[in-house]
């Protein structure tokens, strides 16, 4: 029998491969709506984060997210993954 493959995913913030649940996933949806997706199912345009405050952090300054979502961030959404971040890291 083969193994399962396990997604890869990259972090926009430290730039490190992981998998792809232990990573945080912000979605821009067809509607153009930016949010923060739990389930990893949520249809759209994603990015990853690392559960770390750090990684938030550099994706902020680096404005990392909007690249890659081709939309602005609104602030909500940058408290929610610092909130997941210092609950998991």
């Amino acid at each position: 029998m083969t193994a399962k493959k396990i997604p890869l995913r990259r972090c926009a913030g430290c730039g490190e491969q992981k998998e792809k649940r232990a990573l945080i996933r912000v979605v821009r949806t067809p509607e153009g709506q930016v949010t923060v997706d739990v389930t990893g199912k949520v249809n759209g345009r994603g990015v990853y984060l690392c559960p770390d405050s750090a990684c938030v952090a550099k994706a902020k300054k680096a404005k990392r997210i909007e690249r890659g979502l081709d939309v602005p961030v609104p602030e909500e959404i940058w408290l929610r993954l610092e909130e997941a971040a210092h609950g998991n890291g």
